[in-house]
C-alpha cells in the first residue's frame, strides 16, 4: 500500500492516478476527503488521522501535512513504513541568502533530514518551479488578456506536473533512486513573461505581463495560501528576483530517469488550455 499526501494537488493527483491504472493498492491522503474525486479503488482518508495500517510507502509532500511533517513522521516509523518519497525543492542546492532560517530551502531541507530519520529507504525529488504554477493566472485571464505578477524577468525552468508524478512512481516502485536526490526541471529556461506569451499563443490570445510589486504579490500568496509561513513565501519571492538576469538550471535528469525529454512549457499549456477558457468554450 502507497500512501499519497497532498492526493489533490499538483503532483498528488496524477501520482494517484498512475499508481492506481497500475493496480497498485493507493491511500489517498486530502483534507476534503468526503468531496475528493479518485479513481475506483483508491482509499481515502483525511489528514486529521491518517491511516497507515499496511502502508509500505510514503509519498511526502509539505502541502500535505500543513507544512509539518513530525506527526506523520512519527506514525510512518511507529508503522513500520520502509519507504518515504519527499517532495522536496529545487531550491535545498542553492546557495545565498535565501536559505537562512524559515526560508523555502530551510524548511525543505529539515524535512529531508527528518524523512532520512524516519525511514530506512528513501529518495528525495528536488523539483524546480512548477509550470501548473501558471494556473494561478486562470482567474485574471477569465476578466482579460493581462497577468499581473511580480518579476516578469525572473527566470525557471517550468517542470510538466505529469514529469514528476513518472519519476515519484519510479521512485516508489524501483530501486535505482534510492538514496538519491534529483534534481528536476523542464527543459528550458523560460522568464515570467516568456511563458504568458506561450500560453498566449496555445490559447490564440495576445497576453501580456504586466509587472506588480513584490510586497503586493506577497499579500496575494499569503491569501492563496494560509497554510505557508510568510516567511517562506517571502523567501520564495526574493529568490525569483534574484533570479531576473541569473543562470537559472535546466537539468537533464527526467530525461535521463524516464528515458525520454521533459516536457516543455508550451505542451503543458496545450495540456492544460481548457482551464483558461470560459466554461462552454
Amino acid at each position: 500500500m502507497i500512501l499519497v499526501t497532498a492526493a489533490t494537488g499538483t503532483i498528488g493527483r496524477p501520482l494517484v492516478a498512475r499508481l492506481s491504472a497500475r493496480g497498485v493498492p493507493v491511500r489517498a491522503l486530502t483534507r476534503t476527503p468526503a468531496t475528493a474525486s479518485f479513481p475506483d479503488g483508491v482509499q481515502v482518508c483525511g489528514t486529521a488521522e491518517p491511516d497507515l495500517h499496511q502502508v509500505d510507502a510514503l509519498v511526502l509532500n509539505l502541502a500535505g501535512v500543513g507544512g509539518d511533517p513530525s506527526a506523520l513522521l512519527d506514525a510512518a516509523r511507529a508503522a513500520g513504513v520502509r519507504r518515504i518519497v519527499t517532495v522536496s525543492s529545487l531550491v535545498v542546492t542553492e546557495d545565498g541568502e535565501e536559505t537562512g532560517e524559515g526560508s523555502t530551502a530551510a524548511l525543505h531541507r529539515e524535512l529531508e533530514a527528518a524523512v532520512e530519520a524516519a525511514a530506512p529507504e528513501w529518495t528525495h525529488l528536488r523539483p524546480g518551479g512548477f509550470a501548473a504554477n501558471a494556473l494561478q493566472w486562470v482567474p485574471q485571464l477569465a476578466a482579460g488578456d493581462v497577468v499581473r505578477g511580480p518579476h516578469a524577468l525572473a527566470r525557471t525552468s517550468p517542470v510538466h506536473e505529469a514529469d514528476l508524478a513518472a519519476v515519484a512512481v519510479r521512485a516508489l516502485l524501483g530501486d535505482e533512486l534510492l538514496g538519491r536526490t534529483p534534481r528536476l526541471t523542464g527543459p528550458q529556461v523560460l522568464t515570467t513573461a516568456e511563458q504568458v506569451a506561450i500560453l498566449g499563443r496555445v490559447l490564440g490570445r495576445p497576453l501580456r505581463h504586466e509587472e506588480i510589486s513584490p510586497e503586493a504579490a506577497l499579500r496575494g500568496m499569503l491569501a492563496a495560501n494560509p497554510w505557508i509561513p510568510e516567511q517562506a513565501l517571502a523567501s520564495m519571492l526574493r529568490y525569483l528576483g534574484s533570479t531576473v538576469g541569473g543562470d537559472v538550471p535546466a537539468t537533464d535528469e527526467v530525461r535521463r530517469i524516464l528515458g525520454r525529454p521533459a516536457r516543455t512549457f508550451a505542451e503543458w499549456a496545450a495540456d492544460h488550455a481548457d482551464a483558461f477558457r470560459p466554461a462552454g468554450a
